[in-house]
């Protein structure tokens, strides 16, 4: 696989493998944050059995696969990560194999019993999403699971001073309505004023593959 040059990048793309991704690393290194993605994996993972591989795509430096490891010690993890910067913060880490690559470009080798992505769909070129729809289902052997922010019908929305660069829609909805094989099995809310667990207001959908 031959990933683009910078220059033939989408501005999205773009945007996540420079400076401006690099400023998005700075704000998650929180010990909080990754307290409160411990506390929603929890959530999540009740409703799963079986799980013995995770992939993740848009990993960032790692925290949600970090909340894993925490949880599942014996889980292998691996990341598909277009940021540099942050893609060596989690080979430094060790709990985690890594791809520096952008999602578009990626192809899944293999399979893992679960693929999925947290607030990264929203950042995608909605003309690119359902390639990597089909990429997110082809990546699992078991579940699939994205948790983003949601609106019932598309929007974008300015993002810390770009346009463009973050989108609202039902992404669970359109990966369930073109890949039948899957079926609802869980979903929650995430809100910024929780007590106990804050994270930005999005909602999960764990979907899962039908023998």
């Amino acid at each position: 696989m031959t990933s683009a040059t910078f220059s033939e990048r989408t501005p999205q793309e773009q945007l996540w493998a420079g400076e401006f991704g690099n400023d998005y690393i700075v704000r998650n290194r929180d010990g909080a944050l990754l307290d409160s993605n411990r506390a929603l994996f929890a959530k999540i993972l009740s409703h799963m059995h079986g799980v013995t591989s995770a992939i993740e795509l848009g990993p960032n430096i790692g925290n949600n696969l970090r909340a894993l490891r925490d949880l599942c010690p014996q889980v292998e993890l691996h990341g598909v990560e277009i940021n540099a910067t942050a893609a060596a913060e989690i080979q430094a880490w060790g709990g985690a194999t890594v791809a520096v690559a952008s999602l578009l470009d990626f192809t899944p080798a293999r399979q893992w019993d679960l693929s999925f992505t947290k607030g990264v769909l929203i950042h995608l070129p909605p003309e690119s999403l359902p390639d990597v729809y089909d990429k997110l289902v082809a990546a699992s052997s078991h579940y699939v699971m994205v948790c983003e922010y949601y609106n019932p019908s598309p929007v974008a929305v300015s993002y810390r001073g770009h346009e463009h660069a973050l989108f609202k829609r039902d992404f669970a909805g359109e990966i369930l309505d073109t890949h039948p094989e899957l079926a609802l099995v869980g979903y929650g809310f995430t809100y910024h004023r929780d007590p106990v667990a804050p994270l930005d207001d999005s909602t999960w959908f764990l979907m899962e593959k039908q023998s």
